[in-house]
């Protein structure tokens, strides 16, 4: 075929040449710009006729080993600059010398154990704050997961006393008085409180009460704290809350077994499940079955108002269907080969939903593939043992894939930027929204180089974020550190890096895309779910006694988790 074309190619080149000499004998204008016309002519039908087809818009031809050009795509370029750096200041107080002796702070977390974690970690600074003393938290065993796992069997108890001893003391009971143990005095605070608010609200009811529990403690704490405080924070979050050892082993075994089927591999926390599906008001292709079924479960929570599909999914609130990430995945550089090991609960539809992304990775894992049922059954009743066993894989992968904004995704991302920013892939919804629409209408080529355009920003990478911008548990700036050695290495291309980064970030307005919950707004991850009315109605209410007119019963944070 190929012998064909050159002689093809090579009579018309000929036929050209002959034109071109009788042109020159007869020295007539009108036949040699006839003639030249007919050159352009044969010359365009030649490129016409052999040169390559357009290429097949289906995904399933995409070459077997992609790679972006010029970057490690398991790697984030500046990672060597900066390093988490928690220490307190000199001028922080220990908690030796500003703790009162008879002032216990407790707190009731809630919803799952993301949620809870980082209700957690405020309440160290809370207690702190206080200058109390804090008993270990409760936490949530009532809202929608109902995992009945106390503090001690998910997190390592010891260790997170220990750890914070200078910072904070911290006890795993109240007091006996008289025999009995201490009561507390329940209250709220509201949502973002700061210092100064927790000063105002809690320390005067210190005055009567030497106990006071804080419940419904999510979110109770503001984003924007002085750097010794947000410090503090990372102290607790990435240091002192470690698993119980059970947890950390089970954890360590799926890592490694998914080492050993390759050298590098991808999480996934795909959450596309049918709650969080419905939740979302966005419409995913299933047809009348799909809105009937998440109608029906969209009935759970009165207080949800009725969507536009359309509009939230233009506005980047939607997320990508297991195939839209398998795409997005592909462009961005990684092969058919690499393997993915899978966060998730009971996917949406099933293995028909997942085919499309086993077509385009094959090597799928989970939890449930990668042990037995007897390796499991420790965990497999409590889902936030079962979250923890996600976690671990998730922090431990090369590149981690969030498909929703949720908590865990956030607080993942902060702690993988704390320990090295590891590539942490957020889907820019919003810019991929067209782009999946119109990709049947361009080459993969194109629809390749859009996707890695629209992601500038959404990597993982240092300086993608303005610092003090966004949620603090995913962009835990204050603990962020440049290492000045490492910068003054005399290594010319990082400073060219880092300059091309911002200042792509600063012609994206990155941190104004990327959805964040700050002191004045609240995106649909931070509302919470109360399951049938629990902990809005009866005598069992630990709150009723400090409702305020602005504390009205919320939603739990369920779907986040």
């Amino acid at each position: 075929m190929k012998k064909k074309h050159r002689d093809n190619g090579y009579s018309i080149t000929a036929c050209v040449y002959r034109i071109f000499l009788i042109m020159r004998r007869r020295h007539h204008l009108f036949h040699f710009l006839y003639a030249f016309s007919c050159c352009l002519l044969l010359l365009f039908l030649t490129f016409s006729l052999f040169s390559s087809p357009p290429p097949v818009t289906n995904h399933h031809y995409l070459m077997e080993n992609e790679e972006s050009k010029g970057h490690d795509i398991w790697s984030s370029r500046l990672s060597k600059f900066y390093y988490g750096c928690s220490n307190a200041s000199s001028s922080f107080q220990t908690a030796d010398v500003k703790t009162h002796h008879n002032r216990y702070l407790m707190i009731a977390t809630s919803g799952g154990l993301n949620q809870q974690r980082t209700g957690i970690t405020d309440a160290v600074v809370a207690a702190y704050i206080l200058n109390a003393t804090l008993v270990v938290p409760m936490l949530d065993q009532k809202s929608f997961w109902k995992d009945t796992s106390d503090f001690s069997e998910i997190f390592n108890v010891d260790w997170f006393i220990s750890f914070l001893s200078k910072d904070v003391k911290i006890v795993k009971r109240l007091p006996m008085k008289l025999g009995k143990i201490v009561t507390p005095y329940y209250m709220r605070v509201p949502r973002k409180c700061t210092p100064k608010c927790y000063q105002n609200r809690v320390l005067p009811v210190f005055s009567k009460k030497h106990a006071i529990q804080l419940g419904k403690f999510d979110y109770r704490l503001s984003n924007r704290l002085d750097m010794d405080l947000q410090k503090l924070r990372c102290r607790v979050n990435y240091h002192a809350l470690k698993f119980t050892d059970s947890i950390l082993d089970m954890g360590k075994k799926l890592v490694e077994r998914m080492r050993m089927k390759s050298n590098h591999f991808i999480a996934l926390h795909l959450r596309f499940e049918a709650d969080m599906l419905a939740f979302s008001g966005c419409y995913y292709g299933g047809g009348e079955k799909e809105r009937i079924e998440l109608s029906v479960i969209r009935k759970r929570w009165s207080t949800l108002h009725q969507k536009n599909p359309d509009k939230e999914r233009r506005q980047g609130r939607c997320l990508l269907t297991p195939e839209e990430v398998g795409l997005m995945l592909r462009a961005l550089g990684f092969g058919r080969d690499i393997h993915i090991y899978v966060a998730s609960g009971e996917v949406y539809g099933g293995e028909e939903t997942l085919k499309p992304l086993k077509a385009l990775f094959p090597n799928l894992h989970s939890k449930e593939t990668l042990a037995s049922q007897e390796e499991l059954a420790p965990f497999s009743l409590f889902s936030s043992r079962m979250a923890a066993l996600d976690f671990i894989v998730c922090d431990e992968s090369d590149v981690f894939v969030a498909n929703n904004n949720g908590n865990m995704a956030r607080i993942l991302a902060g702690r993988r930027r704390y320990f090295g920013h590891k590539p942490t892939i957020k889907p820019n919804a919003k810019k991929l929204y067209k782009l999946f629409l119109n990709r049947n209408n361009m080459t993969w080529e194109e629809f390749a180089s859009k996707v890695r355009t629209h992601q500038i920003g959404f990597m993982g990478e240092p300086n993608e974020v303005k610092p003090g911008r966004g949620e603090f548990h995913e962009n835990p700036s204050s603990c962020i550190c440049e290492d000045s050695k490492a910068m003054a290495g005399g290594d010319s291309t990082p400073h060219n890096d880092m300059h091309e980064v911002q200042v792509e970030n600063n012609k994206r307005n990155v941190a104004d895309e990327i959805l964040t919950v700050d002191d004045h707004d609240q995106d649909l991850t931070t509302m919470d779910y109360v399951e049938n009315g629990i902990g809005t109605q009866g005598k069992e209410d630990l709150y009723k006694s400090s409702l305020t007119k602005t504390d009205q019963p919320e939603l739990d944070e369920w779907f986040s988790d």
